[in-house]
């Protein structure tokens, strides 16, 4: 009974464990991922769902082109076939076996039971008579080969440029969601750095509020006075608690972005300084050629000059070698697999297909592509004049937030002293606490202003290697 009794309780000591333990093993691990900005790029150009749409689209050209390569090799088709005639067709043919026997006659001079000559009629008829069996069966095999078609000649060369046109395509996408990354992700490390600030004034505010009601208590100020403080530091803690929720919201849209559960923590590891901003200055030398959407046009461009070439070359023959090989069998009953008869029928034939007149289609299609490669043309002279304003636009922007984060970080700091002397004043009995909200508030706008000024300094950074083409 004992023993009985020690087993129980080993029994019901080890499902508790268990139990433990599965409660504290979660249904779906959760994954931690601690990302520069060039990892979080990174992972996004390998989950995106457009860049892997635009990876699949790579494949189907391939597949495209495949579908093109197969009209240069040879083309082969087998069949087999069986028929059953209930009623074989009557065919009325004429009587050409009277003619040729009364043809004799005449040449052999044969007389008739009275003695005279016979003369063939001048109608002998028709006979009708069936041709064919009520079975007959086939099989065999048909080949032809494409010798020359030049549609076909200009879409063999034309296969590299497809593929070069999705690649570049895909370039396009991977760099618009670099720029989407990029900018949300350093909204995040500003947003941070700016609950850091929030962070001080918050200490800043109940080191004050101590101070208040240090002072009231030895009755040198009001209780009013106290009040004001801590609805300043209330004010505060809103504060933070809506940029909190701000970066929360920023956090669950990057991770979006990034293709990423939004069950797995996201850690930003790249701090923004001024330092990393200003190093490296921009290079204003750009080349047309780096800009993705550039390279797409030319490739596009290329792509159209084949297209005219296709048509041009519609105008020549085409030609094409041909044959087959059957097997043949009739019979009158379906016995086809029994030992019988089947007769072999060949053939071996070259064509060849001359355009004279289509209704002047062809030409219509050659100057189609000819106004479209103008378009081209045109979209590509159009996209250069836009890379310069990019390019000027970006460098203003970027050259003036640079002086606008400068002369915003210079206004934070003096605010910053301001309001400490204030404080140090009020502390002394020198000031009123009407002062020390003023210098608080001068101290808050300072602050977002420079990290607004910083944000829009980081993006007018990426905005300006976009537009150069080296981002």
């Amino acid at each position: 009974m004992k023993s009985k009794r020690v087993k129980i309780r080993l029994s019901i000591v080890f499902a508790t464990m268990a139990f433990v333990l599965l409660q504290q093993v979660p249904l779906n691990a959760q994954q931690l991922n601690r990302f520069s900005v060039k990892q979080a790029v990174d992972y996004a150009l390998k989950n995106s769902v457009d860049v892997r749409n635009a990876l699949l689209n790579l494949q189907i050209q391939k597949q495209i082109n495949r579908e093109i390569t197969s009209a240069a090799f040879p083309q082969i088709s087998g069949g087999v076939s069986a028929n059953y005639f209930p009623n074989v067709a009557v065919q009325s043919f004429p009587n050409f076996i009277a003619a040729a026997t009364y043809g004799v006659l005449e040449k052999e001079r044969v007389k008739d039971g009275n003695g005279n000559s016979i003369i063939s009629p001048s109608d002998f008829g028709f006979v009708q008579a069936q041709f064919g069996t009520n079975y007959t069966a086939s099989g065999g095999v048909d080949i032809s080969q494409l010798l020359f078609d030049g549609q076909v000649f200009v879409g063999l060369q034309a296969r590299d440029a497809s593929l070069d046109f999705i690649k570049k395509q895909t370039a396009v996408t991977e760099e618009m969601i670099n720029v989407n990354v990029q900018k949300i992700y350093y909204q995040l490390v500003v947003g941070r750095q700016q609950i850091t600030s929030i962070d001080a004034n918050i200490d800043r505010f109940q080191k004050l509020l101590t101070d208040t009601k240090e002072i009231y208590n030895n009755g040198f100020a009001e209780k009013l006075d106290v009040d004001k403080v801590s609805v300043q530091l209330n004010n505060l803690l809103t504060e933070k608690l809506k940029v909190e929720n701000q970066l929360r919201a920023g956090n669950a849209s990057l991770k979006f972005l990034l293709n990423m559960p939004q069950k797995d923590t996201l850690v930003l590891t790249d701090s923004l300084t001024e330092e990393e901003l200003k190093n490296n200055i921009l290079d204003k030398n750009y080349n047309y050629a780096d800009r993705k959407e550039y390279q797409l046009l030319e490739v596009g461009k290329k792509l159209g000059e084949y297209n005219i070439k296709r048509y041009q070359l519609s105008y020549l023959p085409t030609v094409a070698l041909y044959g087959n090989y059957y097997k043949n069998a009739q019979r009158n009953k379906f016995n086809f697999f029994n030992d019988g008869q089947w007769f072999t029928s060949s053939l071996i034939g070259m064509k060849i297909s001359v355009p004279i007149f289509d209704g002047f289609a062809k030409a219509a299609r050659v100057n189609k592509t000819k106004l479209e490669l103008q378009q081209t043309n045109n979209t590509m002279e159009q996209l250069k004049a836009a890379i310069d304003n990019d390019v000027e636009q970006a460098n203003l922007k970027f050259s003036s937030s640079i002086i606008t984060m400068d002369n915003q970080k210079k206004n934070m700091e003096l605010a910053a002293k301001v309001y400490n002397t204030t404080k140090l004043k009020y502390e002394q009995g020198l000031g009123s606490n009407q002062e020390i909200y003023a210098a608080q508030t001068e101290l808050k706008v300072s602050q977002n202003n420079y990290y607004g000024a910083l944000y829009d300094a980081i993006i007018a950074k990426i905005d300006f290697l976009k537009a150069v083409g080296k981002l």
